[in-house]
């Protein structure tokens, strides 16, 4: 079963005897406490769940307010908790869409996992429901220094600026410890999960989308702020669930994926439509992207291949650099793309904050990414990938 979090849910507990909750199974919600005349209001798009305590009221008058709420079509969860439960008004409660039956006593735990049930239930039903199809682009350097946080952040701004709509682009850091995403862009690294530890897993879209800092229209950041203990706070569970969520609510997301492998890589570049190896033009990095592509390759689906992108490609007149063909020969397949030096573009777009198609849009990088983002997107749909990540109900 997924877990969602109870941070900011809004929960309507109907009966007296519920008010405990808040500072138990339901701490971190919304909670409000009302009483059967409330019932009649709920629905879904104004609450997520509804508790109601069947101990507390008339059977007749429990049961006449409950017909109504299964009749409007639009009931939120809703769990019956008490020591009894007539049959007709079993009957009654199976007829809302999402809804269980807790007998007293029972346990923080008990509830907890009744309340998720539900809200798995229904979240599963509503992405179902509102799903698009996203692709995931993830992007690491063979080396550090290669380049590849800069490459991820111009595919995004290219995306974004094509798309020109809301929550089209996602960029998200998983250099946990000390990804430089959120400098480069001059942004707040807003995401601060390793707060959250195991917890994090129970992340929903609406926590989630508290953690995005908007860098420009269509184009939003996850990103942590540097924590050296980050990497060993969150777990994969966590990792794979913010993916996931990413992946339902943006058209596009870029991933900027640790160099170094972490217990979650190997499904990152699984679940990815496509994984760029960001090479510099020295032997030692065109060796270590040759060496990287084949231990992703063997982790990718059958067939699936990683591409190459080499990047600050000078003219030769500047230095004893590999020629693009002489690269390719090292790294014994050819190269996706070749990606033109400009330091003093791309140095005074990190100074300032930004994409260098923000600062410098005649900039032989932007060209070039432009030029690899039209072959990559153009004319093709979007792959459908989100099961890559979705963790079956237990």
């Amino acid at each position: 079963m997924t877990h969602w979090s109870l941070l900011g849910r809004r929960v309507l507990a109907v009966g007296p005897g519920l008010a405990p909750l808040a500072r138990g199974p339901l701490f971190g919600a919304a909670l409000e406490m009302a009483g059967l005349e409330r019932l009649a209001d709920a629905r879904a798009g104004a609450q997520d769940l509804v508790v109601i305590d069947i101990d507390a009221f008339d059977q007749a008058a429990l049961g006449a307010s409950l017909g109504a709420l299964a009749a409007s079509g639009a009931a939120p969860p809703v769990l019956v908790v008490g020591e009894r439960l007539p049959a007709g008004l079993a009957r009654t409660v199976m007829r809302l869409a999402y809804s269980d039956v807790l007998e007293a006593p029972y346990s923080d735990e008990q509830f907890q996992a009744a309340v998720y049930g539900l809200l798995d239930a229904a979240g599963s039903q509503a992405a179902g429901a509102g799903a698009s199809e996203s692709r995931c682009w993830t992007v690491v350097g063979a080396v550090g220094g290669a380049g590849a946080t800069t490459l991820a952040i111009e595919m995004a701004s290219a995306l974004a600026t094509r798309a020109n709509r809301e929550r089209a682009v996602c960029l998200i850091d998983l250099n946990l410890a000390d990804g430089a995403m959120a400098a480069y862009l001059g942004a707040p690294a807003a995401m601060g999960l390793a707060q959250f530890g195991p917890a994090a897993e129970r992340m929903d879209a609406a926590l989630l989308a508290a953690f995005t800092t908007p860098i420009a229209k269509g184009f939003d950041l996850l990103a942590c702020p540097r924590d050296p203990l980050a990497f060993e706070q969150i777990s994969k569970e966590a990792v794979l669930r913010i993916l996931e969520i990413a992946c339902e609510a943006y058209d596009f997301v870029i991933v900027d994926l640790p160099r170094h492998r972490r217990p979650w890589s190997l499904e990152v570049l699984a679940g990815s439509d496509e994984v760029f190896i960001v090479s510099e033009l020295t032997v030692p990095a065109l060796l270590a992207a040759r060496a990287l592509a084949g231990e992703v390759e063997a982790a990718l689906p059958l067939g699936a291949r990683a591409r190459i992108v080499l990047n600050r490609l000078a003219s030769r007149m500047f230095g004893p650099a590999p020629s693009v063909s002489e690269a390719e020969r090292a790294l014994e397949r050819r190269a996706e793309a070749a990606i033109s030096s400009d330091w003093e573009a791309a140095a005074a777009s990190v100074n300032l904050g930004g994409p260098i198609s923000q600062h410098r849009p005649k900039s032989k990088i932007v060209k070039d990414v432009n030029a690899l983002v039209d072959r990559l997107v153009g004319g093709k749909r979007p792959s459908d990938r989100r099961s890559a990540w979705s963790r079956k109900a237990a």
